[in-house]
């Protein structure tokens, strides 16, 4: 008999789907555009951005609606059996949430499969509106937060980062804080994972260890609630959040509603969702002591780790796929928008101009140091402008072209080691690159040599989803292997860059001035 398994990523603009064969090769995708398919939301890309200029949310039942009309692409679509599908599991944007309504439980657990599930679950939200990782209208509560935590310091060690606007727990306060009848009223909290996850098995799903790891209410370290950080948001928070389980958990079987009203097999389980960005980790297969780097707009990273070293910056997840071990993640707000302004500035019309005039100067570009920010980046928390440096240290306003291209690509390569490193990676492993940069086999051989590891490039579609679609499979039908031995047959990794061994010294040099220089601007 056939077997499929389905993934499923409700992300910010789309909520999309991946099926793939037994062997984990896709099948099938499928998608809902919340903006152009939605439009009655009257959202853009998604998104709901308020007049305070801080508020953004995405209207909860758009997401209830989106599913229903997955579901129905999805059965109308011949080449796929959906009894065939023995589990599913998938992913959400991390940081948003969901507020049930008192009373929502017994909704769900009685959905009748005549009838749509927007049009069912129409009343079951208390909040309507559900904040979003893009909101920053939490300062107060960052700061409450922070105290109750012990200082921030102290909150960093448990919860893996320091309270941050989008954080579900600065969320959760604010609604307790300054909507108490809608806290009042609201029976369950989720966030969007276990949000979804709900929909699929008709009663409240738990919140996993890796998506609950971006609230600033888990103690990583212990894996469950910190009760002092709960009391600190709201009144029997953990009634209202339930016990937070570990991601490679089956939630339940798919609730009747799905085998009646769309073929699937009651025997199909739904394992545990996490959200997008642990979800990528599994959809690329990382391995402790790798390192993937998307570069998009902005340059995520994200690593395996055994050993967490939290700091200010950055965040610390449990890791989705390894038990006791841990995931690391790094946002870059300056990337490509940033790198393909030099470029042009250097008078390069192409990348292959720009690689030529690359190649005209040696790794670490003797010294020269330069970092570049369109925009106030994150890492490290830096105003826009270009920064430059010579061999001394010295600032200097202009660099000779072939300096300027070389000096972008190592800044950029040099600040995801470094700030990496003090989140407790260790450079050497496999370097999994995604995005544009990764056809540019001049910025993937600077990318080795500052990692001092070897470079790999994969054409990956939809990662979280497919990482729902790897879970799925290892969890329900093959838990008795490690997860990276089963997704490994869904991922083809291609060798794109070889670390040459004597450049390592250069980098580590040039690293540790890096990382004085950076400070300094911080400063």
């Amino acid at each position: 008999m056939a077997e499929t398994y389905l993934g499923l990523d409700f992300s910010t603009q789309q909520l999309k789907a991946v099926l793939t064969n037994k062997d984990l090769a896709v099948v099938h995708t499928a998608e809902v555009t919340y903006s152009i398919e939605l439009p009655e939301f009257g959202t853009q890309n998604g998104i709901i951005s308020h007049a305070d200029g801080e508020t953004v949310t995405s209207p909860t039942l758009m997401w209830v609606k989106a599913f229903d009309k997955l579901l129905e692409k999805l059965k109308s679509q011949k080449e796929v059996d959906i009894s065939s599908i023995k589990a599913i599991s998938g992913c959400g944007q991390q940081h948003g949430s969901v507020f049930w309504r008192k009373g929502s439980s017994s909704t769900l657990a009685n959905l009748d499969p005549s009838k749509t599930l927007a049009h069912q679950l129409s009343n079951a939200f208390s909040q309507e509106q559900s904040a979003i990782w893009m909101d920053s209208s939490t300062n107060d509560e960052c700061e409450l937060l922070e105290v109750a935590g012990g200082g921030r310091e102290h909150l960093v060690k448990v919860t893996g980062s320091r309270a941050f606007h989008r954080f579900t727990g600065a969320q959760i306060a604010k609604v307790s804080y300054k909507e108490p009848h809608i806290y009042h009223e609201t029976e369950r909290i989720s966030l969007v994972s276990s949000f979804a996850c709900s929909l699929l098995i008709g009663k409240y799903a738990s919140i996993d260890f890796a998506d609950g790891s971006g609230m600033n209410l888990l103690d990583i370290n212990k894996r469950d609630w910190d009760h002092q950080l709960l009391n600190a948001c709201g009144s029997k928070l953990e009634e209202k959040l339930g016990k937070p389980v570990p991601t490679s958990s089956i939630a339940g079987k798919v609730a009747s509603y799905y085998v009646k009203r769309y073929g699937f097999s009651a025997d199909c389980d739904v394992v545990t969702f996490t959200g997008d960005n642990p979800s990528s980790l599994a959809g690329v297969n990382l391995h402790k002591g790798d390192v993937a780097v998307s570069c998009g707009t902005s340059d995520t990273i994200f690593a395996s780790i055994n050993k967490p070293a939290p700091a200010m910056e950055g965040h610390v997840f449990c890791n989705p796929v390894e038990e006791k071990g841990y995931m690391v993640m790094l946002c870059f707000k300056n990337g490509s928008l940033t790198r393909d302004r030099i470029r042009l500035a250097t008078g390069c019309k192409s990348w292959d101009d720009f690689n030529v005039l690359l190649d005209k100067t040696a790794p670490g570009n003797s010294m020269n140091i330069g970092f570049y920010f369109d925009h106030p980046e994150i890492l490290p928390h830096v105003a826009a402008g270009d920064y430059r440096f010579d061999p001394e240290q010295g600032v200097v306003d202009t660099f000779p072209p072939e300096v300027e291209a070389r000096a972008v690509i190592e800044h950029q390569c040099l600040s995801k080691r470094t700030h990496a490193e003090q989140l407790g990676y260790k450079v050497g492993g496999r370097v999994v690159v995604t995005g544009g940069a990764s056809a540019n086999k001049h910025i993937l051989q600077v990318l080795a040599d500052v990692f001092k590891s070897e470079v790999f490039v994969l054409d990956v579609v939809n990662s979280a989803a497919l990482g729902g679609c790897f879970r799925a499979k290892h969890v329900s039908a093959e838990h008795e292997k490690s997860f990276g031995d089963v997704a490994a047959s869904g991922v083809q990794m291609i060798s794109a860059a070889k670390p040459h061994e004597q450049n390592f010294a250069v980098y580590d040099k040039m690293a540790t001035h890096y990382t004085i220089l950076e400070t300094s601007l911080m400063q």
